[in-house]
């Protein structure tokens, strides 16, 4: 057969998209299906990889090969935990595989189905469980020889050991298994899994140290290696770290690149990258990008909170926030997942964070002092720079609310220093605008403005726009009323803008000062919008026809299929739980199948006709507002106050116009005799 032996030797070469081509999909012998799950799962086919190996389970089935069709089970069971997050299929496939193995000498199989059983239980909150299968799936990983389940195993056991206050003794085991995936003995897959792994335990607990190093690691180690989701995942974690650190447009490009890399991959995890992508926005200030990536979480029954109820705060609708917030810290979410804890007092810590700051915007003493107890008492357990940082900020706030401003100082200083410390300029400057409350509090007027002009800048260099100019207003109350009133800082009527393009790059004059960006399209929109102000233009005559994709299925039919197989297995695995009276079991049953029936009924339409993921206007739409909304925010970065003026005079949606009203209304002089 040589177009199978090419398409063996392509995907030893790691070309999987070839290897998949050579392959095709008529051929159902053993190898042929064994090259294709490889290959399909390389090339980031998820949903062709896992029915390739259901085939191929199904063909050791029947020939009665009864082990080496429950390696094969086994194996789906750990794809689909890495993956999907459904618990109900992946118990599914670990009980076929432990029927079949039944009471057979130990096999690499045992190894595998102990490590299935660990996250399983760990994702589900049982730790206890997740502990027994952990020990012994670290035990016959290394005396078997299955990296994935050693990994699994010692993971589970470090992050059970965080988990319980440990933390000191849970990092040492962190920094071992990043010592073992180091040596380069383990297998790329798993390597890049528990690369993963070790970042989010890392970031869950607030050691932004370890996580910065291992993201470093994972990310010099995942060209020329990494496959599947790893590419996509490792972009994820650095866009959670340049959220930290800035510079935020830095953030917000590995998140949609992550988005784009990670969606033929992951179904309800796919909120991941997504509620990310709302976290990075709402610090840029893009309220209206962050609200769609939040909800579009939302839609993959991952939660988007607490950046929801903090986005409603920022929109001034202080109420709802408090009732957001208030819901999630009494029902957090529950779905299973391994990028944050997934049960315990970590999993609360930035919900408390949140609370402490919007309680305070509504002026409610008793929440505030409530939720900054709590999350102190969080840091003091699980102990962290990023957790004594965010619980000194909270008492900061507690006590500027309660009347107590030499407390709130002293706290405020500390959280300032901590996340200065911890290379977080966001943060710490979101503590600087606290501390300067405090010190305006006490008197001490040169000593708030000396604090809010250090988070103006750090503010402005982050790239966080909206947070800029909130200070620029508070330094603004410090001024005299004469002094005030002729502050520049909104334009004019009158005041001329010249903006054209020189070749690769923009030339832009505001106020005297020239600025230079990068040629960037959606300057080119704005171009056309402010040289006819109040002209609405369609998103179509903005963007040529050919640019915009036609729409694309929700699911492929393969993709579909699946899903109606695993519909199956919830139900197999739901009739189980309620025969054992397993009610926790059922509820997360119960939401497994909803989801997958709420995937299938957005992808399947009227008369069974596939829906797709929104046709020519759709996109046309999406991708000119993203164009405009990200140079808007580049051209902020350099002069603020036209950035400003812009934000609020411009309107992106299915039609876009730039409207200035006649107070503000500029002259716009384009193209090069601007000059």
């Amino acid at each position: 057969m040589p177009s199978l032996a090419k398409a063996r030797a392509a995907l030893d070469r790691g070309e999987f998209q070839l290897a998949l081509e050579l392959v095709g999909d008529a051929d159902r012998c053993e190898e042929a299906l064994e090259v294709r799950a490889a290959a399909a799962h390389g090339a980031g086919c998820f949903e062709k990889a896992l029915t390739a190996w259901e085939h191929l389970y199904a063909v050791r089935l029947e020939a009665g090969r009864d082990a080496e069709a429950a390696f094969v089970a086994a194996t789906i069971a750990l794809q689909l935990l890495c993956d999907t997050a459904l618990m109900a299929p992946v118990r599914g496939w670990v009980v076929r595989a432990e029927r079949l193995v039944g009471e057979q000498p130990l096999t690499p199989t045992h190894a595998l189905l102990a490590g299935a059983r660990t996250y399983e239980r760990f994702l589900c909150g049982d730790p206890e469980g997740a502990r027994e299968h952990a020990l012994l799936a670290a035990e016959l990983g290394e005396s078997l020889g299955v990296d994935v389940a050693t990994g699994l195993g010692r993971m589970a056991l470090a992050r059970l050991a965080i988990h319980d206050g440990l933390v000191a003794e849970g990092i040492e085991l962190l920094d071992e298994l990043a010592l073992w995936l180091a040596s380069g003995t383990v297998e790329a897959y798993p390597t890049g899994m528990l690369y993963c792994e070790l970042i989010c335990a890392a970031l869950a607990v607030g050691r932004l140290d370890r996580a910065r190093e291992w993201t470093e690691v994972m990310e010099r180690w995942r060209h020329g290696r990494a496959y599947g989701a790893l590419h996509g995942r490792c972009r994820v974690h650095r866009a959670e770290l340049l959220r930290i650190s800035g510079p935020a447009a830095d953030a917000e490009r590995e998140a949609l690149d992550a988005c784009a890399e990670l969606r033929p991959w992951m179904r309800r995890e796919f909120g991941w990258p997504l509620a990310e992508l709302g976290n990075i926005r709402l610090r840029r200030g893009d309220l209206d990008g962050a609200e769609e990536a939040y909800l579009r979480a939302h839609e993959h029954a991952w939660t988007p909170q607490p950046g929801l109820a903090l986005l409603r705060l920022e929109r001034g609708d202080v109420a709802a926030a408090s009732e957001m917030i208030a819901d999630a810290i009494e029902h957090p979410g529950d779905v299973p997942w391994k990028e944050r804890p997934p049960f315990g007092e970590l999993r609360r810590a930035p919900l408390l964070d949140a609370q402490v700051e919007i309680a305070c915007a509504a002026g409610d003493v008793d929440t505030a002092r409530a939720a900054a107890q709590a999350l102190e008492a969080i840091a003091v357990r699980h102990r962290s720079p990023a957790l004594d940082a965010a619980a000194a900020l909270a008492r900061a706030r507690g006590a500027l609310l309660e009347g107590d401003p030499e407390q709130a100082v002293t706290a405020a200083a500390t959280a300032v220093s901590g996340w200065f410390e911890l290379e977080a300029p966001y943060d710490a400057a979101a503590a600087r605008v606290v501390l300067g409350r405090a010190h305006l509090s006490a008197g001490r007027r040169e000593r708030a403005r000396m604090e809010w002009e250090a988070a103006r800048a750090a503010f402005a260099r982050f790239g966080a726009a909206r947070r800029e100019a909130a200070v620029v207003v508070l330094l603004e109350s410090l001024a005299a009323p004469e002094q005030a009133a002729s502050d520049p800082a909104t334009p004019a009527a009158g005041e001329t803008v010249v903006l054209h393009r020189a070749g690769d790059h923009w030339r832009l004059r505001f106020r005297g000062a020239d600025h230079v960006l990068p040629d960037l399209k959606g300057l080119r929109y704005l171009e056309r919008l402010v040289a006819e102000p109040g002209r609405e233009f369609h998103v179509l005559d903005l963007v040529t026809a050919e640019s915009v994709a036609a729409g694309i299925p929700v699911l492929d039919e393969e993709a579909k299929a699946a899903y109606r197989r695993r519909l199956a297995e919830v139900d197999e695995d739901l009739a189980a739980a309620e025969a054992d009276n397993d009610l926790a079991r059922v509820a997360l049953a119960e939401r497994d199948r909803q989801y997958l029936m709420t995937e299938l009924g957005r992808a399947v339409g009227l008369g069974g006709r596939s829906r797709t993921t929104g046709g020519t206007v759709e996109r046309a739409r999406t991708s000119v507002t993203r164009s405009l909304r990200y140079a808007l925010g580049r051209l902020a970065e350099q002069a603020p106050d036209l950035g400003a003026h812009l934000a609020g005079t411009v309107r992106t949606g299915s039609y876009c116009w730039y409207r200035p009203d006649p107070v503000s209304a500029l002259t716009w002089r384009l193209g090069p005799d601007g000059d």
